[in-house]
C-alpha cells in the first residue's frame, strides 16, 4: 500500500501528464475551469500575474500588493519560489515565454 506522499505525487504526476495533453489556450481553460472553482482558478491567475510582476522587477512588493490587492504573504511565497526553490517551475515558464517574444 502506498503512502500518502507516494499517492500524492502520484496524483500531481497524473494531472502534470493531463495538463501536458492540453493542446491550445481554450481548451486548457476549459480543463480548469472544470477542475478549479472560481475562487481556486482565481488564486492561481494571481499567483501567476504576481510571478511575472516580480520577474519584471519594477515595482516593490508593497506596490504590486496595492496595484493587485495579493497578500504580501502570497507575494513573498512566489518570489521566494520563483528565486529560491529547485521547482524552477515559474522561472521555466517566464523564461520560455521571454523567449517567445523576441
Amino acid at each position: 500500500m502506498p503512502t500518502l506522499a507516494q499517492a500524492r505525487t502520484s496524483l500531481t504526476q497524473d494531472l502534470a501528464d493531463a495538463l501536458v495533453d492540453l493542446k491550445d489556450r481554450e481548451e486548457a481553460a476549459r480543463f480548469l475551469s472544470d477542475l478549479c472553482t472560481p475562487a481556486e482558478l482565481h488564486t492561481l491567475a494571481e499567483r501567476w500575474h504576481v510571478a511575472r510582476l516580480l520577474d519584471d522587477g519594477e515595482l516593490t512588493y508593497r506596490e504590486i500588493h496595492q496595484k493587485t490587492g495579493v497578500s504580501t504573504t502570497t507575494i513573498v511565497r512566489v518570489a521566494r519560489f520563483l528565486r529560491q526553490e529547485d521547482n524552477g517551475g515559474y522561472r521555466r515558464l517566464l523564461d520560455r515565454l521571454r523567449e517567445r517574444a523576441q
